[in-house]
């Protein structure tokens, strides 16, 4: 975990400052983010084929990890709100009626200041409720938080070229798949497929991987929404962490090879900052080698970090800079 006492760490943790920041992180081999509106394959811009990966599926990832390594019992402060097919929402919205004193006949349709006590405490227990922000007007009415921390799609710096693979699964599920793969060896061959290459497994299906993909995405942190939701300097280091860890508990076989290749913090002075966003971020470029026509790996770009000119009231944080 970052350590926040140490100098270079002190602006990127404090909840009084505003914070952009620059992800970097690579896929090899997986799917980093499946369309469901594509036969789950990764997502990318329909014009220039390069890959996409929503703010929802980084997000999930933060979720993933804090539940992981966060006490989640009913006293905690770092519970998630928007669980894995976790608890049902409406009775985390009962939780907090009943804990500020409102009788469940009022749920729906609390008064203001009861509605507003309700988001409070949902805002005191759960840290995604507190970082992201949660619309929670549903048939028990907990109100709305606009989260202080934002995400955006991260975009690959080249073109991707997603490859599916068949798969098949060995193991049958019944006797009537027995005697489908036994009629299908013994029947001759066709167009010279052998018979046992035809159907002596159960069912096949179909897997889409990016061979390699670099990805870069951006972050803002609000100071003023950050006061709103009581946000404390331990609750931006448990993000910076999971941004930086998250990649090793969230392996699979669909995912392939993923990990943080970068992580940037730019801090301001202010509360409000002290420079637009985009002219922060156009510090950070990777290139792909001249050399290199099919990057493969991290090595095939050169990422650079600018820092000459930056304003004074401005502190760049490289948390992760590196292989």
């Amino acid at each position: 975990m970052i350590d926040p006492t140490q100098p270079d760490f002190t602006y990127c943790c404090d909840p009084n400052r505003r914070h952009d920041f620059v992800l970097l992180f690579d896929v090899a081999m997986g799917n980093p983010n499946g369309d469901p509106d594509a036969d789950n394959m990764p997502r990318q811009d329909q014009e220039t084929n390069h890959g996409i990966v929503t703010d929802v599926c980084l997000k999930r990832k933060v979720r993933n990890f804090v539940a992981l390594t966060e006490d989640q019992g009913a006293d905690s402060t770092r519970r998630i709100y928007v669980q894995d097919r976790g608890i049902y929402l409406n009775d985390l919205h009962r939780e907090a009626h009943n804990a500020i004193g409102v009788p469940p006949a009022q749920a729906a349709n609390p008064p203001v200041a009861q509605r507003n006590a309700a988001r409070e405490w949902m805002c005191d227990h759960f840290y995604d409720v507190r970082m992201f922000g949660a619309v929670m007007g549903t048939k028990v009415n907990a109100g709305q938080v606009r989260g202080p921390m934002q995400m955006t799609f991260a975009r690959s710096f080249d073109p991707i070229l997603p490859t599916e693979v068949t798969v098949s699964r060995v193991a049958l599920t019944d006797e009537s798949e027995k005697k489908a793969a036994e009629r299908v060896q013994t029947a001759p061959a066709e167009d010279g497929i052998e018979a046992e290459r035809r159907g002596s497994t159960g069912t096949f299906g179909r897997k889409a991987v990016v061979p390699y993909g670099l990805y870069m995405g951006y972050g803002f942190y609000s100071a003023a929404f950050g006061k709103q939701t009581k946000v404390t300097e331990a609750d931006l280091q448990i993000f910076w962490t999971a941004l930086l860890q998250m990649w090793d508990h969230d392996h699979s076989a669909s995912r392939g090879l993923m990990a943080c290749r970068g992580l940037y913090v730019f801090s301001h002075d202010s509360s409000l900052g002290n420079a637009p966003a985009h002219t922060l971020f156009s510090r950070i470029k990777a290139e792909r080698k001249p050399e290199v026509a099919f990057p493969r790996q991290f090595e095939d770009y050169i990422v650079d970090s600018d820092i000459n000119g930056l304003p004074q009231a401005i502190k760049m944080t490289p948390l992760y800079a590196g292989r």
